[in-house]
């Protein structure tokens, strides 16, 4: 069972989640290089930390379900990202997300609480699988940004160094 502490910092993920990257993709947002790896690179990080501090109590059948979270997740990062326009404003790229972006969220999400029940059916129940969730949602951020750029570059769209100012 988390701490309340953990159960807090998970409370504080899924809501910069949310608004940083659901959010700012459902209405669209100028993207830059620092709007692209700032947010998977914090979360995996934190998620990498709080992993390995987990791993030493770990199960082989923990290490297995969070290999499979792990790479579920990043096949949908990829997804995510095709499902995203792509289209030049302000001297930068700006993404937009569709109802199919929301919905491949909204399945991220789903597959993440499945992986929990999964492994709870499984009486697979160590400290590992919480402790993984911002690993596991920094990778998927981390696959789909790295999808984008990769679509920004074989597009030949511009990316700026900082957040260009909006004009209006």
């Amino acid at each position: 069972m988390p701490s309340a502490q953990n159960v807090l910092l998970y409370a504080a993920i899924a809501g910069l989640v949310l608004y940083k990257v659901v959010y700012q993709q459902v209405r669209g947002t100028l993207l830059n290089r620092r709007t692209l790896f700032a947010m998977p690179l914090l979360l995996t990080v934190v998620g990498g930390y709080l992993t390995l501090k987990a791993l030493s109590g770990a199960s082989a059948a923990e290490l297995g379900l969070l290999a499979v979270d792990l790479l579920v997740l990043a096949g949908l990062g990829v997804l995510r990202s095709t499902t995203t326009t792509l289209t030049e404003r302000d001297g930068t790229t700006f993404q937009k997300g569709s109802a199919v972006t929301i919905g491949l969220w909204g399945l991220t999400v789903a597959v993440r609480i499945g992986v929990v029940a999964l492994g709870t059916a499984l009486g697979i129940t160590g400290p590992l699988t919480s402790a993984s969730i911002a690993l596991s949602l920094g990778l998927s951020i981390a696959v789909q940004n790295a999808t984008t750029y990769r679509r920004i570059q074989r597009r030949g769209l511009p990316l700026a160094d900082r957040r260009p100012a909006l004009s209006r």
